[in-house]
């Protein structure tokens, strides 16, 4: 049965106690997903992003995309606290996870084995640390599968007995308000999601 992840995340919200400020530990793909994510959450919870990606493509890359997302943060008001802690670019990480899956299509098992490796690091983070909750932006593109991602959090959380803040950021107009944020704060917005394979596919589809 397929689930609305944003109720989720309200049943969670309203159930906050009063004048109480949960610690939550994001984990954030970049800046434009984040944008709205941050936005939003920040509301409700002490948000301290964690970047952690090491599927992207190039140390190049990783590094305007971390530039980008320090920015943001250290520019929006907030409710609440937002910090950030950047993990070091490790691509290795990614390679040896999605070993054997490099055919796959776009949205296929790769994908999935690096939603596994990012929210599991971030889980580990967050357990080690003491936050209260861990989430991801992922679930903001309208490209990835929120059901997917949301169940890969909810087995990583039974894990690690740390809670995990279900949710499906696209819904509420999110993926258009961080389009919106985006052109206010002038983020770069990348055209692909950060791997290789994905560079690859745009690579191919320019071709056709």
């Amino acid at each position: 049965m397929k689930i609305n992840y944003q109720i989720e995340t309200d049943k969670i919200i309203k159930n906050i106690p009063e004048n109480t400020v949960p610690s939550l530990l994001l984990h954030s793909c970049c800046a434009p997903c984040s944008s709205y994510v941050i936005e939003y959450l920040s509301n409700y919870f002490a948000i301290t992003v964690y970047y952690y990606n090491p599927n992207i493509d190039t140390a190049e890359e990783y590094k305007k995309r971390v530039a980008e997302q320090i920015r943001l943060i250290e520019s929006m008001p907030f409710k609440n606290k937002v910090e950030y802690v950047i993990a070091d670019y490790y691509p290795n990480e990614f390679y040896n996870k999605v070993k054997g899956f490099e055919k796959e299509p776009e949205g296929g098992l790769r994908c999935k084995e690096c939603f596994n490796l990012r929210l599991e690091k971030t889980a580990e983070y967050a357990k080690s640390h003491s936050f209260d909750y861990f989430t991801t932006t992922l679930t903001i593109s309208p490209l990835k599968n929120s059901q997917v991602i949301n169940e890969i959090g909810n087995e990583i959380a039974e894990k690690y007995n740390i809670k995990y803040l279900f949710s499906d950021f696209k819904k509420k107009s999110g993926y258009l308000r961080s389009c919106q944020l985006s052109e206010k704060y002038g983020l770069y917005r990348q055209n692909f999601c950060g791997c290789v394979f994905s560079k690859n596919n745009l690579d191919k589809d320019a071709d056709i």
